[in-house]
């Protein structure tokens, strides 16, 4: 038997080509970066955008389903917002209920790839979502749940939907499952994929070639590159030059399987009218204490949408995350402090989140004892021991002005609690290849490191 016809089972060039984008940071083959903010608010111009918060009767298409409360849509598609009763075995809070995000279908997050000049860009989308404090962000290629694609609200076609829908149109890159917010989701996942193609592609004026450098410096700017593509590029299978770690890659996975099996997690979808400690009004659904976040509603006008007007249901948290790496090297080398988070909406129970990831006005009632760990190490840390800080705001399709601050701090910190654990960034990077390793908050993150190599 010969080799004929095989193929190597790993393309060793693949890191070199997204190093080789990633250096490239003033100038693409598309547009300068100094160019970048002259262009969007072109984009920005060039269609009518409206958002304005709506009573709960106002909203076309959807109801209060009779007997449960739930917030459904009339075709029984999109989503649906319900209630979920959730007990863990540790922490402060050991039992607590929510409204609930139920979207069973899988999205595509799709980036498509083009080699310009030996360089690989990325053809991203202006795009608005209803729930983006800007309206108008970075998005990839195509960000589209299945309802959309499918045309379930009768509108236009999904562009450049055919590369990551129809085999053999372009090399898949990567492609690998991921979750969305287990806080406000479901058991809600995506395709992260990116597909390389060598043909001609026919530029929209609402999208544009950019390289994973050009990417990197609009990172470092607040709420330019959306979720959807900060997830997608977190997937991208760098190469980093890391041969030793405080922990084997062995070990780093036997301690996430460890944590996955001693957490508990029960989490029981309920009836949105059966919630206790939350009301509904005319114009939400909240606490009464004011915490945590609301369900609202929407009516939106996107000139560039495949639907141009609609309403919907939209999750507004009260106050701004907290999210953050804390970094220190060991021995020259970099490495990340994650925490294995459990979260109400997780499908295996704990996912690899960053050191820090809250608000922090929903734990000022609490003493500081039961105050999420390091998070006075974080909010104390002045400007010489923050290495990267930005805000970006959560899916602007389901929430509402949903912005963090997001934070790789340095420390001298060696300390690693139950539930933490020092991993370079290439450990995280190859965990972040498998589905539901890595959560939404730290990929976010991870994107930042893959297209600023040189920011540790």
């Amino acid at each position: 038997m010969t080799a004929a016809g095989l193929l190597p089972r790993v393309d060793a060039a693949l890191p070199a080509a997204f190093a080789r984008s990633a250096a490239v940071r003033a100038e693409g083959a598309g547009m300068r970066t100094a160019d970048f903010s002259r262009w969007m608010e072109g984009r920005r111009l060039a269609h009518a955008f409206h958002v304005e918060r709506i009573p709960f009767r106002e909203l076309a298409g959807w109801s209060f389903q009779e007997g449960t409360g739930n917030i459904v849509h009339e075709s029984g598609r999109f989503f649906t917002v319900e209630g979920l009763s959730v007990q863990v075995g540790s922490g402060p809070f050991r039992a607590w209920q929510q409204p609930i995000i139920k979207q069973p279908e899988v999205g595509i997050l799709g980036l498509l790839a083009k080699e310009f000049d030996g360089v690989l860009h990325f053809l991203m989308q202006a795009k608005m979502e209803p729930g983006n404090p800007n309206l108008l962000q970075l998005s990839p290629t195509v960000q589209a749940t299945r309802s959309n694609y499918t045309k379930v609200h009768r509108g236009a076609a999904v562009k450049y939907l055919e590369y990551f829908t129809e085999p053999g149109r372009g090399r898949v890159l990567t492609d690998v499952l991921q979750s969305e917010h287990g806080s406000w989701f479901h058991h809600k996942a995506n395709r992260n994929v990116i597909v390389q193609t060598d043909g001609e592609v026919e530029p929209d004026p609402d999208f544009c070639w950019l390289t994973l450098g050009q990417l990197g410096e609009l990172l470092c700017r607040d709420n330019v590159v959306n979720m959807d593509a900060r997830t997608v590029l977190a997937c991208a299978p760098l190469g980093r030059a890391e041969d030793r770690a405080r922990t084997t890659d062995t070990g780093v996975r036997s301690w996430f399987t460890t944590e996955r099996a001693r957490h508990e997690l029960r989490a029981t979808r309920i009836a949105l009218d059966g919630l206790e400690g939350w009301v509904r009004d005319d114009d939400a659904v909240r606490r009464p204490d004011g915490r945590y976040f609301e369900v609202v509603a929407v009516r939106v006008e996107a000139g560039n949408r495949e639907v141009s007007q609609w309403t919907q249901p939209l999750f507004a948290p009260v106050g701004e995350g907290v999210v953050a790496f804390l970094y220190r090297r060991f021995d020259g080398v970099p490495h990340l402090l994650v925490h294995a988070r459990v979260e109400g909406g997780f499908l295996d129970t704990v996912e690899l989140g960053p050191t820090v990831q809250c608000d922090p006005a929903n734990w000022s009632h609490l003493p500081p004892a039961d105050r999420p760990a390091f998070l006075d190490e974080v909010l104390g840390a002045g400007p010489e021991r923050i290495r990267y800080r930005a805000l970006h705001s959560e899916e602007g399709g389901r929430f509402r002005d949903a912005v963090s601050r997001y934070l790789v701090v340095e420390t001298g910190l060696t300390r690693t609690p139950p539930g933490y654990q020092w991993v370079t960034p290439g450990q995280l990077s190859s965990m972040a290849q498998h589905g539901h390793y890595v959560n939404v908050q730290a990929r976010t993150l991870l994107s930042v490191l893959n297209t600023c190599p040189d920011l540790l």
